[in-house]
């Protein structure tokens, strides 16, 4: 499939384009990484989410990487921004770039160990999201959530002003967790998903996460999870029949 680079006509387009290219989302990471690492960032826990005060260079490089969003303005140089579980988790074991903290009551302080068993306890299904989306992130996808379109999460090519989205993505497991198991389980299901996101020119991505035996004390199961990827569209057999007929 290729890339629907948004523009309302062709030399837009184009120029869209043509930015993606001289600022691929591997070198904006890679910005954001050494960004975060010398100001030495910190997130706090906060129930389902993490929050972080960044200056205004690690807001412009969240945006173009677009992880998490901004809450609330509380100086004209300092923003505060928010991030999922599974963005805070991806920038602090994956890239090492971010530290996350948290009082007595409200979680972990810097420890990976800590923070994964934390994370699990707030989303009991988070093993299997977090691989998932670092699954989709170290491919260079942008992840995005999917609710408004009834899936996990949404994926980009690049950032969401410059390209439409390509896949609509639901995490599966084959290990029949009972967050997972169920979903897409009837045909009606199937049905539904691929017709509401062929409507918006999308397709149904299927990332069944598999443990293989092992289990998720530790956060070291990550390197031993699987993620099998199946696409799913709609047969439209107006496209397969013989034109003569």
């Amino acid at each position: 499939m290729a890339p629907r680079w948004k523009g309302k006509d062709a030399k837009s387009k184009k120029d869209a384009e043509g930015e993606a290219l001289k600022e691929p989302m591997s070198k904006i990471i890679s910005q954001l990484h050494s960004s975060l690492l010398q100001s030495n960032t910190c997130g706090f826990l906060s129930d389902n989410c993490v929050h972080l005060a960044v200056q205004p260079e690690q807001l412009e490089l969240l945006d173009k990487a677009c992880f998490g969003r901004p809450v609330r303005i509380v100086e004209n140089d300092v923003c505060w921004f928010q991030l999922t579980l599974e963005e805070a988790f991806y920038l602090c074991y994956s890239l090492k770039c971010l530290k996350i903290n948290g009082g007595a009551e409200s979680g972990p302080s810097n420890d990976d160990d800590e923070l994964w068993r934390y994370f699990k306890s707030k989303k009991e299904a988070f093993p299997f999201f977090y691989k998932a989306y670092s699954h989709l992130r170290m491919k260079n996808w942008v992840v995005r959530s999917g609710a408004q379109y009834g899936v996990d999460f949404i994926v980009y090519r690049h950032h969401p002003a410059r390209v439409h989205s390509e896949y609509g993505v639901l995490v599966l497991s084959h290990d029949n967790h009972d967050d997972l198991h169920g979903r897409l389980r009837v045909w009606s299901d199937v049905h539904c998903t691929t017709r509401l996101l062929g409507s918006v020119a999308k397709t149904l991505l299927l990332l069944h996460v598999n443990r293989n035996g092992h289990g998720d004390e530790s956060l070291l199961c990550l390197a031993n999870y699987t993620v099998e990827e199946r696409m799913i569209s709609r047969w439209s057999p107006e496209q397969c029949r013989e034109r003569s007929l």
